[in-house]
């Protein structure tokens, strides 16, 4: 790809770009497109070698976006390149029991008819929105993309940051956003320290074609060795996120498909009829990890780099969105003000509109999966009629679906479907 041309602040004090992001997944690609959207020249460094902008076919991996997050994807272009492949979410339904036994009485049932903004969000399988990504971020003028490129030190002063690669080069930016992954290598090297458990649990994760019609509806069935989603996909298959103790998931992981499938039914039920597998199958150890801070000099972390939630309530990709939309709010106002939008006053909006939302959450999703993951007769008496009381109470009812749907608090202006 061409150099891209820089801002004429960048030029005048010798930077190679205005914002360096490290980590080239989905959050990376997204917060570049966003900022090279305001006119910022942004740098894209992932470690990984040039992803292809085809695949052959579907390979098990979707994501639940949130109604905010298809504004956000709206916002920066991206949502027309998706829209056609990605699957309304307009009821979700929430059951206690275990496997083979049916469900509890008590239940919650979201419909997005309770609200007036639309579906609560869309399911959209990896292939789909990587691709569409990937192409918007090479057709940018404002984007470098550097491809099989690593981060191996960084040094942050008093007007930009300058970050050392594997390969010698060297590239000088105003500001360094990591958005590596749990294993930050941004935070690592910032000194940023992290607070974390596992769960003992392990997320069998597939998708499966049914003969009956899901009707647009996501079913979270709670076990005690933890939950399944089954969350609609395009046309009648679904996407499955499947709990299980670390020990068990090992060992269902490796049974052949037919095996697993029979592991799986009386987990899923008979409600969609039958059901078989389609796309790969993949297994990841669910953990909860968080940063102490978001921020350091001349540096901000988003997504999974600064939060990892239990998927619990699928909000993970969706936290990194918000984090994205409102870190560019900060910057691009900060850029309008004449301010040094990398500098710690600026940098300090951006971490005290998130971090109470990324704690809250992980706290959230923490003590949900503790309350639901268990087999104790009493909890499991109290968790039910808890289910019971908000699904009786239409006020309560309709806060909850507005929360699945990303609409409570201080929303950032692209998840309001307003311009930056």
């Amino acid at each position: 790809m061409d150099n891209p041309p820089r801002s004429a602040i960048t030029r005048a004090m010798n930077f190679d770009t205005d914002i360096a992001i490290v980590g080239g997944g989905l959050n990376g690609p997204a917060l570049a497109l966003a900022l090279a959207n305001s006119g910022l020249h942004v740098t894209l460094i992932d470690a990984q070698p040039e992803a292809p902008r085809t695949q052959d076919g579907f390979d098990g991996r979707s994501y639940a976006l949130a109604l905010t997050s298809v504004r956000l994807l709206e916002g920066i272009g991206l949502w027309d390149a998706v829209a056609e492949h990605a699957q309304p979410m307009l009821e979700i339904k929430v059951t206690d029991g275990r496997a083979g036994e049916g469900p509890s009485p008590f239940f919650m049932h979201f419909d997005h008819a309770e609200i007036e903004e639309g579906p609560m969000g869309h399911m959209v399988e990896d292939r789909h929105l990587r691709r569409a990504l990937l192409e918007a971020v090479s057709a940018h003028k404002n984007i470098d993309v550097m491809n099989s490129a690593e981060v191996v030190a960084q040094d942050a002063d008093g007007s930009g940051i300058t970050l050392n690669l594997a390969s010698g080069k060297q590239l000088r930016a105003r500001l360094c956003v990591g958005a590596d992954g749990r294993n930050s290598g941004t935070a690592q090297r910032a000194g940023i320290k992290r607070t974390g458990w596992g769960y003992g649990q392990t997320a069998l994760v597939c998708a499966v074609a049914h003969a009956l019609p899901h009707n647009g509806i996501a079913h979270q069935f709670f076990m005690p060795p933890g939950p399944l989603a089954i969350l609609p996909l395009t046309g009648n298959r679904s996407s499955i996120v499947w709990s299980e103790s670390s020990e068990n998931a090992t060992r269902i992981y490796k049974l052949d498909d037919a095996d697993y499938l029979d592991v799986l039914r009386p987990r899923f039920g008979d409600f969609l009829g039958e059901i078989s597998l389609t796309g790969a199958r993949y297994t990841y150890p669910l953990s909860l990890s968080l940063a102490h801070d978001m921020i350091a000099p001349r540096i901000a972390l988003v997504g999974d780099s600064a939060h990892g939630v239990h998927p619990i309530a699928g909000q993970g990709l969706n936290a990194g969105f918000r984090d994205i939309a409102a870190l560019c709010e900060v910057i691009v106002d900060a850029q309008r003000r004449g301010e040094d939008f990398g500098a710690g006053v600026a940098l300090g909006r951006y971490q005290e509109w998130r971090r109470f939302d990324n704690t809250t959450l992980a706290l959230a999703t923490d003590t949900f999966n503790r309350m639901f993951s268990n087999d104790n007769a009493f909890v499991r008496m109290a968790r039910d009629i808890g289910m019971g009381v908000v699904n009786a109470l239409p006020g309560l009812r309709r806060t909850f679906i507005r929360e699945a749907a990303g609409l409570n608090g201080e929303l950032p202006r692209l998840m309001r479907g307003l311009p930056l």
